[in-house]
């Protein structure tokens, strides 16, 4: 059997699909019992498991094979860094006296040691500490995901502008869930074992190529506007982040635009970033 975190979120639901349909055995992970019903409809089990009961998800894992971990995003209105590193020390202390065979875990470009810079460090000390346990596993890092531009659908609609924090011509690589779904799937169902995976989409791209896609899709003009250094953490904190949080994320964009270490051979996912974003608008317009 394979469990997979984070079940109904943008990787695990399709990751439950794929599997589901290469004939294996899947039990999803879900905190939240409204949620059992999208698991049971994808054709896997549903197994409601506080994540921070190490008992709990313990004892699932010990009836599975393999595991996908997905480190849950913190509240942040609160101090997100804090509780994601709280949630990370569970996991391991559930992953690492369990019976799993093998243990794919999601990370991230640029994971790296630092001071509040939010998914970057935390995400590198997951990986730090399951290379510190006796289990067999597998990292995925994938690059920034396509769905962070999920919420500028609102105001490329109603204003025809999308915000960024990153200059509007600032290329970086970008990804899908979907394909970061399918090299997971890939990676568990597969016995041999290579230790870090990077993932990105068929290539670069800047927030003006975002805008263009939306542009596209939407059959108006859409522009991208870049919000100022200095601006960061106010706006951040007028959208609902903390002090703390806000902070973070403003650290983990300026370590993105001062130079991420990119890999030489990175797995190409299929997914363009204009079939995503006109995807977006029609499953949207649909809702």
């Amino acid at each position: 059997m394979i469990v997979v975190s984070a079940a109904t979120g943008h990787i695990g639901s399709e990751l439950i699909k794929i599997l589901v349909a290469a004939n294996e055995q899947v039990t999803g992970i879900t905190a939240n019992p409204d949620h059992i019903d999208k698991i049971r409809a994808s054709g896997a089990e549903a197994a409601i498991v506080d994540i921070y009961d190490t008992s709990g998800l313990r004892a699932l894992l010990n009836e599975a094979d393999k595991f996908y971990l997905l480190n849950p995003p913190g509240d942040i209105s609160a101090n997100p860094s804090q509780e994601e590193r709280q949630s990370v020390q569970v996991l391991i202390d559930a992953v690492k006296n369990s019976d799993l065979r093998k243990v794919v875990a999601a990370s991230t470009y640029g994971a790296q040691p630092g001071e509040a810079l939010g998914d970057l460090s935390v995400l590198y000390e997951l990986e730090q500490k399951l290379a510190k346990t006796n289990l067999q596993y597998e990292i995925i890092r994938g690059a920034y995901y396509y769905s962070n531009w999920d919420m500028s659908l609102a105001s490329a609609k109603a204003e025809g502008k999308i915000y960024t924090f990153f200059p509007v011509d600032f290329k970086l690589p970008m990804v899908a869930p979907s394909d970061i779904a399918r090299l997971t799937a890939d990676r568990l169902v597969y016995e041999d074992l290579i230790s870090m995976h990077y993932i990105e989409g068929p290539q670069h791209y800047s927030p003006q190529d975002v805008a263009n896609a939306f542009s596209q899709a939407l059959g108006k003009d859409v522009e991208a506007v870049q919000i100022p250094r200095e601006s960061w953490e106010s706006s951040l904190q007028q959208a609902g982040f903390s002090e703390a949080a806000a902070r973070s994320m403003a650290n983990m964009t300026q370590a993105t635009m001062d130079g991420l270490e990119l890999p030489n051979n990175p797995v190409k996912g299929k997914t363009t970033l204009q079939d995503y974003i006109k995807n977006l608008v029609e499953t949207r317009s649909s809702e």
